[in-house]
């Protein structure tokens, strides 16, 4: 299958979603620096490995994104919280997702951990979920707490999966989301898109990494 986009193509692409969900992404906020952090959700070999059973071919788009957005936000002192999807070598925690899907990413294994190119610093956050919302069960919430965080910028993939279902839990919790429209990717546009509509009508302000990394660098 041809991927819906690339790193060449992403910052057009971007532009074209944001028209087209334009008139319901109204809830228009500014980033409060002092208050933010950076999630990187599930950026996990076992994801962008193009051989891989679950290659999400918008993951591997953004990671040049997203490489320079965690630069912008560890030069400006906030925080990077890393995100890894795991499951337990005997599944004990699969569940219905053992069901679901025909592979899962093993907690130790290689393809458990997060792509080289936006590998965790030894003092940054990493928390392993074993659902979609990275608020499931995790202490993702408590961290934030301590580190007095309101603005939450969202990253990494899929965005109709794991990033959607985190920033439905971040509104409950009265996070104010930024989600980046070129800084989440799927498996195909259909899917991307969908969620960005959905998302922008009740969750959530989609905007881009530029505008972010301009806020941060005021």
């Amino acid at each position: 299958m041809e991927a819906y986009v690339t790193p060449e193509s992403l910052e057009e692409k971007a532009q074209l979603w944001l028209e087209k969900i334009e008139p319901f992404n109204q809830h228009r906020m500014q980033l409060n620096k002092e208050k933010s952090a950076l999630l990187v959700i599930d950026m996990q070999r076992f994801f962008l490995e193009p051989d891989s059973s679950t290659f999400t071919c918008g993951g591997l788009a953004i990671l040049p994104t997203l490489k320079r957005l965690i630069a912008v936000f560890r030069e400006a002192g906030r925080p990077v919280i890393f995100i890894r999807h795991v499951h337990h070598p005997d599944r004990l925690d699969a569940g219905i997702m053992g069901w679901w899907w025909e592979g899962m990413c093993l907690e130790g294994s290689p393809e458990s951990e997060v792509h080289h190119d936006i590998a965790p610093l030894p003092k940054e956050k990493v928390i392993l979920k074993h659902r979609y919302s990275a608020f499931y069960n995790t202490d993702l919430e408590t961290i934030l707490r301590c580190l007095k965080i309101e603005d939450l910028v969202v990253s990494g993939i899929m965005t109709n999966m794991c990033c959607e279902s985190t920033v439905r839990d971040a509104y409950y919790r009265d996070y104010k989301v930024f989600f980046l429209a070129d800084g989440t990717g799927s498996i195909n546009e259909e899917m991307h898109l969908a969620s960005l509509l959905n998302l922008a009508f009740g969750f959530a302000f989609v905007t881009t990494a530029n505008r972010i990394i301009q806020e941060l660098q005021k």
